[in-house]
């Protein structure tokens, strides 16, 4: 999920042996349905509440946190937001995705993302599915970028049952 999900379709591309690929809300901004994430994310805390922001958590919560016990937490391991931008940063300038891409993975894949999701999570995902070979699209109703496992696995036993 997320950048992870990118994670998995760049091994996909480059390693044998995997057979089919699910991935969920893959964070690509492919046009001017939200802004880019170009800008500069150095201090954590702003990172951290821009993530927040941009993956739909509510702005009240998002200013609340700062003074509850877990902000140190997640303060603490912000820092891999940069490694999220570094592995999405190119997908996320309001460009459609390059038919190219990822054109060598062939194998079955099943993009999904969440009804209660932002416009521009779903623009991605779709288009994402389009340069994909052998893609299916898939919005599971109910679902936010904080998935709940309970919906979303008999969709991936579904898809992995063969």
């Amino acid at each position: 999920m997320s950048s992870g999900a990118v994670l998995a379709l760049e091994a996909a591309s480059r390693l044998r042996g995997i057979k089919k690929l699910a991935l969920y809300e893959e964070p690509f901004i492919v046009d001017d349905s939200r802004s880019t994430t170009e800008r500069d994310w150095t201090k954590i805390a702003e990172a951290v509440r821009f993530f927040l922001k941009s993956v739909g958590v509510p702005a009240i919560f998002v200013a609340v946190m700062p003074l509850m016990p877990m902000w140190s937490k997640v303060k603490a391991i912000a820092h891999t937001l940069l490694y999220d931008r570094a592995i999405v940063g190119d997908n996320q300038r309001g460009k459609p995705l390059r038919g190219d891409c990822w054109a060598s993975v062939t194998i079955p894949a099943l993009v999904t993302d969440g009804g209660k999701s932002h416009k521009w999570m779903h623009h991605g995902n779709r288009s994402l599915a389009s340069v994909l070979p052998n893609a299916r699209y898939q919005t599971l109703q109910g679902q936010a970028h904080m998935l709940k496992p309970k919906a979303h696995a008999p969709i991936l036993v579904e898809f992995f049952k063969d």
